[in-house]
């Protein structure tokens, strides 16, 4: 483990997260940190997750724990990766920029959102063609075919359909805050970022913050109501198989259905021919009266896991909750709050520093409980 450096003076996520609270503006963590409606089921999410329990077999005989792990055709370092976050660089300057490049260093797969803060061309060109793509499905199938065409000009090897979003999430924190891009100077907002000296002159040093991807198709200087709008009419959140159909034909690489949540939408994934499902709900962000992810997982994996890859994010916090993931039947995991903390807390070092702390979790959990290799993890499952 003496090859994974971390600074030691924040080992773990909730030291990361604390620093982070402190050292950007309140409106920016509370877009992080937030869930919707009351956080019923952000809460959920990781309690319900964290009642999963390992059993260590001590006296077996073990040589070595190996965590890397086969998906689509390539073999990454770690079972996990980092999970598509909108608006990354309001959170901290160039934020997507450094976890592309944490995530090409250390091998494991980063998935760019539609509405983050970095251009599909800039995320191809920082991981030399291996950044995953999430989509925001278009109203507009002449928008769609726009933006799959750059994602493949940019050799992105798998696009990722985004089916949670039929309707954005009611957050009240961001109403509250008058959440834009760039942010609503209210008075409020100001005295925050006067409060964050380190935060406003590196955000002033890089630019505002903008959506780069969907940039071209903007009108410029838009308000949060107008934002709305903007969004609202772009974007038919809501998927069915006649919206996916032309997509499987025209994608030529992998397509992964990101929000799944029940055994039904993974029995259609199959049927469409799609690689992979991401059960997700969105990091407690849309249906604070849905199940917690870990609930449909070790069912959609029992029941579909030879015929799909099934994929987990949402609640996963640390080493041992991708354990507890992968134990409950995932094949992989992908994580976004960790990260944002991580470089919100510690900027161009956070990427770098995150990925780490999880590599040494897990292979921790891994020797303790005497798993040589991810795919071992069911076996220690209580």
């Amino acid at each position: 483990m003496s090859e994974w450096k971390y600074d030691s003076r924040y080992p773990g996520i909730d030291d990361l997260r604390n620093k982070a609270k402190r050292r950007i503006p309140r409106f920016a963590f509370e877009y992080l940190d937030g869930g919707c409606n009351e956080d019923v089921n952000l809460d959920r999410n990781t309690r319900e997750l964290r009642q999963v329990q390992l059993i260590p077999q001590y006296l077996l005989k073990h040589t070595q724990s190996d965590m890397r792990t086969e998906l689509f055709g390539h073999m990454y370092d770690a079972p996990f990766g980092i999970a598509p976050v909108g608006l990354q660089g309001l959170m901290w300057p160039k934020a997507s920029e450094i976890l592309a490049k944490s995530a090409f260093d250390h091998n494991i797969p980063f998935i760019l959102s539609t509405v983050t803060t970095m251009s599909i061309e800039e995320a191809s060109e920082i991981t030399e063609g291996r950044a995953w793509f999430q989509l925001y499905h278009p109203a507009e199938d002449k928008l769609r075919d726009d933006i799959i065409r750059r994602a493949e000009a940019a050799e992105c090897p798998v696009l990722v359909l985004l089916c949670d979003v039929p309707t954005f999430g009611f957050r009240p924190r961001d109403i509250r805050n008058g959440l834009a891009m760039p942010p609503k100077m209210s008075l409020s907002n100001i005295l925050q970022i006067m409060g964050c000296p380190n935060w406003a002159l590196r955000t002033l040093i890089s630019g505002q913050p903008n959506f780069e991807t969907l940039k071209p198709y903007m009108p410029k200087g838009l308000d949060l109501k107008q934002l709305g709008m903007f969004m609202n009419q772009t974007f038919s959140g809501r998927l069915n198989e006649e919206k996916i159909a032309p997509i499987r034909d025209m994608w030529k690489g992998k397509i992964v259905l990101k929000g799944v949540a029940s055994e039904e939408d993974a029995e259609r994934a199959v049927k469409l021919g799609l690689d992979g499902i991401i059960v997700s709900n969105h990091g407690g962000r849309q249906l604070d009266a849905g199940q917690s992810t870990i609930k449909p997982l070790q069912s959609i994996a029992k029941k579909y896991g030879n015929q799909i890859k099934v994929m987990m994010d949402s609640g996963i916090r640390s080493g041992p909750d991708i354990a507890r993931t992968l134990a409950t039947g995932a094949e992989f995991t992908f994580l976004g709050r960790t990260f944002m903390y991580s470089v919100a807390a510690l900027g161009s070092k956070g990427g770098n520093h995150a990925i780490s702390i999880l590599k040494t979790q897990l292979q921790q959990v891994m020797e303790q409980v005497c798993c040589e290799k991810v795919g071992d993890f069911a076996k220690h499952l209580e």
